[in-house]
């Protein structure tokens, strides 16, 4: 296992912790571990299991849908956000003071 492996591994931990009906950001898990949000955005492109790591709970620092969700587009990610509770203020952003998930 090379430290890129290991870094997304950390990732993947913490997004398994997020709770369905919350979210988290990416500057949320870049603070905990230490590492820009840009490297957990990379990690969560090639999160190996979304279904054992759900990186549909992670959103942009205003709480928007990824545009390029990895697994099937933002119309994706925000079907699996609403199935699990989460409501939208419009299209594709998540109200983050109901929602957040912090660490």
């Amino acid at each position: 296992m090379n430290k890129t492996d290991t870094a997304y591994e950390r990732v993947y931990e913490l997004v398994r912790k997020i709770p369905k009906g919350k979210v988290t950001t990416y500057g949320e898990i870049g603070r905990v571990l230490g590492m820009s949000p840009r490297i957990v955005g990379m990690a969560l492109h090639h999160n190996p299991d979304s279904d054992l790591t759900p990186c549909h709970r992670v959103v942009n620092r205003e709480g928007r849908i990824a545009p390029n969700f990895a697994f099937g587009g933002k119309d994706i990610q925000k079907k699996l956000l609403e199935s699990e509770g989460v409501e939208f203020r419009d299209e594709i952003q998540v109200d983050l003071k109901k929602y957040l998930y912090s660490y």
